[in-house]
């Protein structure tokens, strides 16, 4: 029988066992490294996560409602909107009393103005209540509250306010795919063809992203492949020049565009010049789709050359030599050998070129006119002019699932783990 050796336990010099040693040298190690990247965690979680996150609370919160108006909503749960009556009593008590403290805190427009997102007329309603409802103080709340303003005895505006009495709401999304919910029996329906705003943005969104990076492919791929193919020297140069842009304010290239597209501005002059087109017939190249894709395409066509070129500068030029001194022809060689190498910077290119171009909004905004702009420029309006944050933040919250959807499908035909930036 053969008998097995024994463990023999190792010890430091100070007598401590080399096992426990070299943990806690681990667990320092990893202390240290902690500390060293915190710095870059703490950004990452409050100036990317947490917007995220607030993003995505701003597209259902309704607690405005709920805050205002509580005792509103308190009793007018009970009540059935499917029924043809109105509220009973209470309800219009509860209202005068909260519009009254609404007023006092000066918010009673702030709950017109979210009840307008969903219906118009509501923020009238309630600056005109603020002013009414001081005169009523005795009972019956209900005839003197409709007495101040008849739309107090529209069913419909009680079925609204019942609809959005929740703290959370689906309102948002609803708008963002241009649904309406009807507050009578709750269904959901498409807005009119006229009324329909969203969806139009967003496959214009969607079209002029993909265009702009065909554009910079097709202008990019030949430069790539020139950059890589000439002497280190020369390409250090050349490579300054692509980078240029970089150093000029974007706002200061948009406007370039401007003075260059415009109907009285330099092309359309060369074009009459040279006998292409006559006073008359001057091309609409600004405030439309066209300028939008021609600005936007040069301001992103550096970031489809930079992977495309790194890519390239790695593909040894021995491949296309040994496939041509096999017989091949140097075009099939290119198509067959080069081309599929270049697989991963064309994907890298294209996905950067196209996320930024979907969240452009300063360009479109300057050149693209009606036809032009962008569902980011939409985002920024209702974030800055009519401040309906939770249908900017659903909006935004649509585009960053779409982003997210692309990735995965990305991954799923070429694969995440390919997509290389040099």
């Amino acid at each position: 029988m053969i008998k097995t050796p024994e463990k023999i336990e190792l010890f430091t010099a100070d007598g401590v066992p080399l096992k426990l040693s070299l943990a806690r040298v681990q667990r320092r190690s990893k202390m240290v490294a902690f500390l060293m990247v915190s710095p870059l965690l703490l950004f990452m979680v409050f100036a990317f996560l947490v917007p995220i996150a607030d993003m995505l609370l701003l597209s259902v919160d309704n607690s405005i409602v709920e805050r205002i108006l509580p005792k509103t909503v308190k009793s007018i749960k009970y009540w059935d909107p499917h029924d043809d009556k109105l509220p009973d009593e209470a309800v219009f008590a509860a209202m005068v009393e909260d519009i009254k403290k609404a007023k006092k805190a000066r918010e009673h427009t702030k709950i017109g103005t979210r009840l307008n997102y969903e219906s118009s007329g509501f923020a009238s309603l309630f600056r005109k209540a603020g002013r009414k409802v001081k005169k009523i103080n005795e009972p019956p709340y209900k005839k003197a509250l409709i007495k101040s303003d008849k739309r107090w005895g529209d069913i419909q505006t009680w079925r609204v306010i019942k609809q959005f009495s929740s703290g959370y709401t689906g309102g948002y999304y609803l708008a963002a795919f241009d649904l309406k919910r009807d507050f009578a029996d709750g269904s959901v329906s498409s807005l009119p063809e006229e009324d329909s705003i969203y969806l139009k943005l967003f496959l214009r969104t969607i079209l002029l992203s993909t265009t702009i990076t065909f554009l910079t492919l097709i202008i990019g791929f030949p430069l790539s492949y020139m950059l890589a193919k000439v002497p280190t020297r020369i390409s250090n140069i050349l490579i300054i020049f692509v980078l240029l842009p970089f150093w000029t304010s974007l706002l200061v290239r948009t406007t370039s565009w401007i003075a260059l597209l415009q109907q009285e501005g330099v092309i359309n002059d060369f074009l009459i010049l040279v006998g292409i087109i006559n006073e008359d017939g001057r091309l609409a190249m600004i405030h439309n789709a066209t300028g939008t894709v021609v600005a936007m395409t040069h301001i992103l066509l550096p970031f489809m050359i930079l992977p495309l070129f790194s890519v390239m500068k790695t593909i040894p030029k021995s491949y296309v030599r040994a496939a041509i001194s096999l017989g091949a022809h140097p075009w099939i060689a290119f198509w067959k050998i080069y081309f599929p190498n270049t697989a991963p910077g064309i994907g890298a290119g294209s996905i950067l070129v196209f996320i930024l171009a979907i969240g452009y909004y300063i360009t479109p905004a300057l050149v693209g006119g009606s036809s032009g702009t962008f569902i980011s420029n939409r985002i920024a309006y209702h974030m800055s002019s009519s401040l309906n944050w939770g249908l900017g933040s659903a909006i935004g919250v649509i585009l960053l699932l779409f982003v997210v959807l692309l990735f995965l499908l990305y991954d799923k035909i070429v694969g995440i783990n390919n997509m290389k930036l040099g």
